[in-house]
């Protein structure tokens, strides 16, 4: 295909087709990407990028990659780093040193590789990343504390590992074009200097510009997009091969920077990281030269073999030397770490690059890079889940529940849902609401609870149920019909926003495919001005003497809300039908002059 306009619409049309079916499915949109990939280039070369886009190329990788390693970057707060237990901040170290070692050795020694190429290799197979691991670990629900673990291994190792990446490729790069080994310190040197002041210096000077409010609101997020391709531009005319380390320092800036509020810029990192990381693995699988990886044989199995079995065990083993976590825990954590877009964009790049500066085997780089991707993200996503109920890691029956919206009404239903020893995760993108739940001592994440961050970021997997309670229809429609996807349409609810039937409530897919909490006068803005008038959300535990007849005789303006029943599941009472047994508890919404009395009960 060489008609430029007719290649790119099909890749964006494919890339669509290939996150839709990854959605719909339940996997890694990454397996979807790379097989469109290899189908459109290697399998039946309709797609050609090299020929396709020629001299673009090589430019339109690397402002690809420059832009995935600053919003990468964006997740690093040094504040979480120290947090994290022992465990993980040995994986993103000492573990990923050790797999930078053994698979760089076994690039060299089984494939024959150049040690230059071998280092590289090692280098960026060290990245795991949240967003194949994330899926993964919705799908399984491993123990908490392997979930812990795993999902911040995959967030920092992202950045982290992508900075270990640039840093021994411009130390290959560097010496593979000087002569003098004194010379090529210097200029590695002159590298890590010049691209760490500028990424410091642009951080500062957009940063500044985002506080003061230099920017009008609908002009941030491209703003600093700007900022983030002028540094990388400027760094790599003043200093080539440090643009990226540029990038990435900057990302760290802002992301650590205090009162500094980029999450929209987060936001808008996320829809432009669909874009480029669907129509780049695309283009990237499809120069993938199957050849190479015909050629190679039994070695490629066998290095495909030191990757799951020698290099993760061993990362493992030397990382986490705890009592807390049994040998069935280590065993599973050995087992998890597929490789995802950075690997792979970072791969492709420094492939081009060897490439031009002529270094040997060079071309090998991208097709082993993408069969180790391919096949640990394959695999383990096969596999995973047998492996975690065979060593017994598998969490008990979630009971959780995730609350959209962390306003008053919210903050009520999560206290008594709270004291009733269900555990309660609010999501709220207000800031105020955030801070007043943060007070009250409840779990809140700040954000948008769809966003690739919280997906990364947020356990889920004792989660069953989620309600929408936030005063926003749009914001419980777009929340229930994504978690519809994870949960499934019978575990996620909305409130009314308003008693009214018009088009918006009867035409949306929000009240015509999923659930409505309450009976059907049971609005937010009833419940919330009940609240307001002195109405109090509290739980009654059914007894023989006091059942549900009698509940209903003694709190006559009671409005039911919750069921707990006998096993501690939560569910929802819908239009009064419901009726609660002996033994279980009803949460409610009393009056204030009816509170005396339910004490008594």
């Amino acid at each position: 295909m060489t008609d430029l306009a007719l290649a790119l619409s099909l890749i964006a049309a494919i890339s669509l087709g290939a996150q839709w079916l990854a959605w719909r499915l339940k996997l890694p949109a990454i397996l979807f990407l790379l097989a469109a990939g290899l189908l459109l280039g290697p399998g039946t070369g309709v797609l050609n990028p090299d020929l396709l886009l020629g001299e673009v190329l090589f430019p339109m990788v690397s402002i690809a990659v420059a832009i995935i390693l600053f919003e990468g970057a964006l997740t690093l707060r040094f504040n979480e780093i120290r947090g994290l237990v022992k465990v993980v901040r040995n994986l993103v170290t000492i573990g990923m040193l050790i797999t930078f070692a053994v698979l760089a050795f076994a690039c060299h020694w089984l494939l024959g590789v150049s040690l230059q190429v071998s280092l590289l290799f090692g280098a960026v197979m060290v990245v795991t990343g949240p967003t194949v691991v994330a899926p993964l670990l919705r799908t399984i629900r491993p123990r908490a504390e392997l979930d812990r673990v795993l999902r911040w291994e995959g967030i920092i190792i992202d950045p982290l590992g992508a900075i270990f990446a640039v840093l021994m490729f411009e130390l290959v790069i560097i010496q593979a074009s000087q002569e003098a080994a004194v010379h090529s310190l210097w200029i590695l040197i002159k590298t890590m200097m010049l691209g760490g002041a500028l990424g410091l210096g642009a951080g500062v000077a957009v940063a500044t510009a985002l506080k003061k409010g230099w920017l009008p609101l609908y002009l941030r997020k491209i703003g600093v997009l700007a900022a983030v391709l002028l540094a990388y531009a400027l760094s790599e005319q003043l200093q080539h091969e440090s643009g990226l380390l540029t990038v990435t320092v900057m990302g760290m800036y802002m992301a650590n920077k205090s009162e500094l509020d980029i999450d929209d810029i987060m936001e808008f990192k996320e829809d432009l990281s669909v874009i480029l990381i669907s129509a780049l693995f695309i283009l990237l699988a499809a120069r993938v030269d199957v050849g190479n990886l015909v050629d190679l044989g039994l070695p490629l199995v066998i290095l495909l073999l030191v990757v799951q079995l020698v290099a993760r065990p061993l990362c493992v083993l030397a990382s986490a030397y705890t009592k807390k976590l049994s040998w069935r825990d280590k065993a599973f954590l050995s087992w998890i770490a597929p490789r995802g877009i950075v690997a792979a964009a970072v791969s492709s790049l420094f492939a081009l690059r060897l490439q031009q500066a002529g270094i040997e085997d060079a071309d090998k780089l991208v097709s082993l890079s993408f069969a180790v991707i391919i096949a640990t993200v394959v695999l383990q996503s096969l596999t995973a889940g047998p492996v975690a109920r065979l060593l017994g890691v598998v969490r008990e029956a979630p009971r959780g529940v995730l609350i959209i919206g962390a306003n008053s009404l919210a903050r009520a239903v999560a206290q008594s849902l709270r004291k009733a020893e269900i555990q309660v995760l609010l999501a709220d993108p207000v800031w105020e609401n955030y801070r007043l739940a943060r007070m009250e001592g409840l779990e809140v994440y700040y954000g948008n609870p769809q966003s690739e961050q919280a997906e990364a970021v947020l356990d889920l997997s004792s989660i069953r149920q989620v309600y929408a309670l936030s005063p926003n229809r749009h914001q419980n429609a777009n929340a229930i019909t994504h978690f519809a996807y994870l949960f499934g349409d019978k575990k996620v609810f909305s409130i009314r926003s308003s008693q009214g039937k018009g088009f918006a409530n009867q035409e949306s897919a929000t009240f015509r495919a999923r659930q409505i909490l309450f009976s059907e006068d049971c609005t937010f803005a009833k419940l919330n001005s009940l609240l307001m008038q002195g109405w109090q959300v509290k739980s009654t535990k059914l007894k023989e003497a006091f059942d549900w007849d009698a509940y209903k005789e003694r709190q006559k303006d009671a409005l039911p809300l919750f069921i707990i029943d006998k096993k501690g599941f939560l569910s929802p009472v819908s239009n009064g039908d419901q009726k609660p047994e002996v033994d279980e508890v009803i949460i409610a919404l009393l009056p204030p002059q009816e509170k005396e009395s339910q004490n008594a009960a």
